[in-house]
């Protein structure tokens, strides 16, 4: 489903969504700037204890999960309230997380959904220095992860494009100029 056109001056949010290793926080980061407004990165949303059982190992489950999105759909709906627009990188894995983060926001949202071959992301994850998600837990996300239905506003990127061309397509999906044809 396409977004809704918004004037440039619109307040807005976009959601850069996918598992572990697909590049959220890249996109994230370089569409925040080109948008001139905060980013803000899920991971630093996540309680101690959520973050102790990733890095053990162990996939969350939704009582880990929820109030995770509560946390960061109250962060991106009050960054939206007094900023205008932001861009938040979140997995939003499953339908009902993506519902519970537009409830809390409570404005206008859009997710981009970063798509890549499980090869790809087990790359990713081996190069990755520092994070505490180990590519052992690439399976459960990508088990858990429920595709986007036609009714949903999310626009599925390959992430394994260019960062600068991801947010070029994004920024042009969003009814933004992008900074370059690249």
């Amino acid at each position: 489903m396409p977004p809704p056109r918004l004037a440039p001056s619109q307040g807005f949010a976009v959601i850069v969504m996918g598992v572990s290793g697909c590049g959220k926080s890249t996109l994230g980061a370089l569409l925040a700037d080109a948008l001139d407004c905060p980013f803000l990165e899920g991971d630093d949303f996540h309680d101690t204890q959520s973050v102790a059982k990733m890095r053990a190992g162990q996939p969350l489950v939704d009582d880990d999960r929820w109030p995770w999105l509560d946390r960061l759909g109250a962060a991106i709906g009050e960054t939206l309230t007094t900023r205008g627009r932001v861009v938040a990188a979140c997995s939003a894995l499953r339908r009902g997380y993506r519902e519970r983060l537009r409830q809390a926001i409570a404005g206008p949202v859009s997710f981009v959904l970063l798509d890549a071959e499980s090869e790809e992301l087990r790359r990713r994850l081996g190069q990755r220095a520092g994070h505490y998600m180990p590519a052992s837990l690439l399976a459960s996300q990508l088990a858990t992860l429920e595709r986007p239905d036609a009714d949903e506003t999310v626009m599925t990127l390959d992430a394994a494009a260019p960062p600068e061309r991801l947010r070029d397509l994004a920024q042009a999906w969003l009814g933004h100029q992008p900074l370059s044809s690249a």
